[in-house]
């Protein structure tokens, strides 16, 4: 399938400002577009029967998304919502039924959609426009996506394979057996006897459990 060629709107620019950040510039943006999105909800969306349903039925937020309520300040919308799910919660104590919610987490929802979202952006970057040589130039100098995002990118979510233009696949593929490389190195320096070798690895060669803890999950942290 022939790349469409890619235009300079909004996921290029929100690309480009994550690709300057450390970690999986994807990552980044489902962060900030998930935090975003529950900031909205809380102020926009409170008085919405339609949404408040959906929610309802969902049991709430997941419990990775439901604990970041806290560090929101509208007490009054977070107290709204928490309330249906409380009387929820009340009636299956009172009945000793298993509380089993029918929908899913929306922010999970909308996470999956930003992802897609962009995924399906960066797979049309195989042209020689001048655009998707500026999205190659700063994507290449980032730390990349790590194996899930990669992976999806990969795949649809359907399984089926994607069309993934080669400048992506060599960078990445690279990335990933370099980062191998280094965890062989920290391993075999790890053993006995081998401590002065091990003092002489960078600084950021010692932490490379970090980044390969980074690399091999995806984080939405807000």
């Amino acid at each position: 399938m022939k790349s469409m060629a890619i235009e300079k709107h909004i996921n290029f620019f929100e690309l480009q400002k994550a690709c300057e950040k450390p970690g999986c510039p994807l990552c980044t943006i489902v962060s900030d577009r998930a935090y975003r999105y529950i900031d909205n909800t809380l102020f926009e969306h409170i008085s919405d029967r339609g949404f408040r349903a959906l929610y309802r039925a969902a049991g709430g937020f997941c419990s990775f998304h439901s604990r970041h309520l806290v560090s929101f300040r509208d007490g009054l919308a977070v107290a709204i919502l928490s309330r249906d799910i409380l009387e929820d919660r009340i009636t299956s104590f009172e009945k000793r039924a298993p509380w089993r919610p029918k929908g899913r987490c929306p922010v999970c929802i909308e996470r999956e959609k930003i992802e897609q979202e962009y995924l399906d952006f960066l797979s049309q970057s195989g042209g020689n426009s001048s655009e998707e040589q500026e999205l190659r130039l700063f994507f290449s100098k980032s730390d990349g996506l790590c194996a899930p995002h990669y992976a999806g990118l990969l795949f649809t979510l359907k399984g089926a394979k994607r069309v993934v233009p080669p400048w992506i696949k060599n960078f990445q593929e690279n990335k990933f057996k370099e980062l191998k490389k280094r965890l062989d190195i920290f391993i075999e320096l790890s053993a006995y006897g081998r401590q002065k070798e091990f003092a002489a690895l960078s600084e950021e060669d010692q932490l490379v459990w970090k980044d390969a803890a980074a690399c091999l999950s995806e984080h939405d942290a807000q």
